[in-house]
Parts: C-alpha cells; sequence; structure tokens
C-alpha cells in the first residue's frame, strides 16, 4: 500500500494503524506501517488554519449558548428554592436530655436486705 493510498482510504489506514499497534516490533520494519506513519503526518499537515479557526469559533458560541442556558436553568432552581441562611434563622431553645438511667447503680431496694 502506498502513502497516497492511505491517505484517500481512512478505513484502511485504520486499520493498518491497528495493526502496527498490536505488534510494535514487527511494526518498524513493516513498509505498511512506515507508510501508514507518514500518511498520518501528511492528513496532520493538510489542515487548513482558516478551517481550524472557524471550528473554534464555532465551538466557542455554542459553549456560551450552553453556558447561559445552565446558568439560566440554575438561577430558576435557586428561584423556586431559595437558600436557608443558617445564621438568620430564629433561636429555638432546647431541653437538656434526661440523664441516662445506669442499669449497674444500686437502687434503694437493692441496698437494704
Amino acid at each position: 500500500m502506498t502513502v497516497s493510498d492511505l491517505m484517500e482510504d481512512r478505513v484502511l489506514l485504520d486499520g493498518v494503524l491497528m495493526k502496527c499497534n498490536r505488534d510494535p516490533g514487527s511494526a518498524r520494519s513493516s513498509s505498511d506501517c512506515v507508510n501508514a506513519r507518514i500518511a498520518i503526518e501528511r492528513l496532520a499537515a493538510q489542515v487548513d488554519p482558516a478551517e481550524e479557526a472557524k471550528r473554534a469559533e464555532n465551538f466557542e458560541k455554542s459553549r456560551e449558548q450552553l453556558r447561559m442556558l445552565h446558568d439560566k436553568q440554575r438561577q430558576e432552581q435557586e428561584a423556586k428554592n431559595p437558600k436557608v441562611d443558617a445564621y438568620h434563622l430564629p433561636v429555638i431553645p432546647v431541653e437538656p436530655a434526661p440523664p441516662p438511667k445506669d442499669p449497674q447503680s444500686p437502687t434503694v431496694s437493692q441496698t437494704n436486705p
């Protein structure tokens, strides 16, 4: 397989790379593996900077819209369930719990025979 064949057929390129990655020892000497790596490098170099910038701009727009949507949903949720400020709650007196009864302490009937 030639480099140009691999560049044109991405499925074939992926298959060759998977085969090469499974057996790295023989991949260095295999001409298919070498051609696949060259094809990957050439495909990576073909990326148009203007297209990449447009893609990044669209991604940022989408991310900002999603962020605004999540902020709106969070604000609506907070409006439905307002936060409770523990420092401004009324103080409620709490009565102390009765002391626990000790089962081993002697009672009056047990001390007098």
